[in-house]
């Protein structure tokens, strides 16, 4: 008999147990995205704590302003991703240039605002260009996947499109799966 109500209570543990991890999968999938995006930010801003951020709602409504000087919009990513979208009116930066090539020509009082795909490498950009004696440099809290997260308007080639090259499927995880693009295939060896 205690042998029957030992084996009840052990079905019971495991049930809890399973339905316990159950909804543990759930939370993490339902929830790590904002979290994700929660601790990348923290981390982004502890590294480069020196530079100025502006975040996708801020630069929307610059952008949306009549008046005033617009600022020089720097797209620091590579050229692949570039040629799956980026934010209209923005220049196509090598990540590895020095802060006058990046530039081009840009005064030094000029409004710049670089971005990337999560804020690293255009974190990285404002940085050599403050160094370099730029004197409005931000960086684009939660760069081009905030942006398209929120859904604001992206470019090809002059054209409105709504997909992100994903960087990789590590940091693509970051996307909203209708603005992910597909990872091109890799090339055969």
């Amino acid at each position: 008999m205690d042998y029957l109500v030992e084996h009840r209570h052990a079905a019971r543990r495991f049930a809890l147990l399973g339905f316990t991890a159950l909804v543990a999968i759930a939370f993490v999938f339902l929830f790590s995205r904002p979290l994700d995006w929660f601790l990348l930010k923290r981390s982004l801003r502890a590294k480069f704590s020196d530079e100025s951020w502006i975040t996708a709602q801020q630069l929307a409504d610059w952008l949306a302003q009549k008046e005033g000087r617009v600022p020089v919009l720097l797209d620091v990513r590579t050229p692949a991703e570039w040629n799956v979208s980026h934010l209209r009116g923005a220049r196509q930066v090598d990540p590895k240039a020095s802060a006058e090539e990046a530039a081009g020509g840009v005064a030094k009082d000029a409004p710049i605002v670089a971005y990337c795909s999560v804020g690293y490498r255009s974190g990285a950009m404002a940085a050599q260009l403050r160094q370099a004696g730029f004197t409005r440099v931000q960086n684009l809290e939660g760069s081009i996947f905030e942006w398209a997260n929120e859904r604001r308007p992206l470019v090809h080639d002059g054209e409105a499109v709504t997909r992100v090259h994903p960087y990789n499927a590590f940091w693509g995880r970051l996307l909203r799966d209708e603005v992910r693009a597909p990872l091109p295939a890799p090339s055969p060896r």
